[in-house]
Parts: C-alpha cells; structure tokens; sequence
C-alpha cells in the first residue's frame, strides 16, 4: 500500500499554516489544513488522509474525524468534478430549495448523496450558505448561484458540462 503524503508544496502550506498558532495550540490550524489535504487528495478527505493530517497536527484521529464529519464542507467519500450544494436552511426551503433538489435529481438521475456515473456531478444538501436574501441558492465550487429557477438549473448544468469539455478539473 502506498504511503499517502502531501506535496513539497501543499506541505510548505501546512507548515505556515500551523505556525500562525502558539506552540501547543496546533490544533487551532486543523479546519484550514484539512482545507489543503482535501484539495490535494482529490476532493475529499480518506481516513488514511485524515490520519496523516492527525499525525502533523499531533492530535489523536478522532479529533479530525470528529471536525471533518461536522462540517458540510468536507467531503468523508469521492465526488464529482462538479459538486453541487444545495441550502436548504429555511428561508430557502421557503423559497423552493426541495423543489431545485427535485429538479437536479430528476436531471442527472441520482439522489442526494450520489455522483453521476460519469464522475461529472454530486449533488448534496447543506445548511446555511449565507445567502438567505436571494434564496433558493446553490453553491458549485466557490461561486454562488442565486434566485434559482429550474430554467437557471438547467443553464448551470449544461454550463458546467460545456467546461467540463474544455477542462479536464472542475473542483
């Protein structure tokens, strides 16, 4: 079995990250560097990447496994290129949200949870992201998108899968 560890570069990263805590206080680095280690390792975070990041931070596992496991923004298993998020905290439910997720599902046959079979879509559902006066949102990678219609749906997919075509790396 090969011996998981990050790059010279993504290491240098981690190491200055870890620095801006006073000694002892390494743990406090742990939500940026799993940050780091996610996108390093594919999108997601193994436990085998979860242990490396324990081992550096000098922590027991669990105490990453505890954080990542809480937090919407990491991933515990494989996604897509394209990770769609969908809020579904109140005000965006009120506005529709179930109705969005629906609609995805249906579009790319899979339900909450899953990924395409071509690798290209996963699509899950998340608390709060922030954007309650322009609900129902999305989240794909860093951009938002907002005041979601079916049709707006629509557009986003096929956008995203015309860029797939001339990007081989979406995340």
């Amino acid at each position: 079995m090969e011996e998981i560890k990050f790059s010279e570069k993504s290491l240098a990263l981690v190491n200055k990250i870890i620095k801006r805590y006073p000694e002892g206080r390494q743990k406090s680095a742990l939500l940026p560097i799993l940050h780091v280690a996610q996108a390093e390792f594919d999108g997601w975070l193994s436990p085998a990447v979860m242990d490396l990041v324990a081992s550096i931070l000098k922590i027991k596992p669990i105490e990453v496994y505890e954080v990542a496991s809480f937090y919407s923004m990491y991933n515990l298993e494989p996604v897509g290129k394209c990770l769609i998020e969908v809020c579904q905290t109140g005000p965006c439910w009120l506005r529709g949200s179930d109705d969005i997720v629906e609609h995805l599902q249906n579009k790319l046959n899979i339900k909450v949870g899953e990924t395409t079979a071509d690798g290209m879509f996963t699509l899950k559902t998340v608390e709060c992201l922030g954007s309650c006066g322009t609900a129902p949102m999305l989240q794909c990678g860093a951009k938002f998108h907002e005041n979601l219609t079916t049709e707006k749906v629509d557009a986003l997919v096929e956008d995203l899968r015309s860029a797939n075509a001339r990007s081989s790396y979406m995340r």
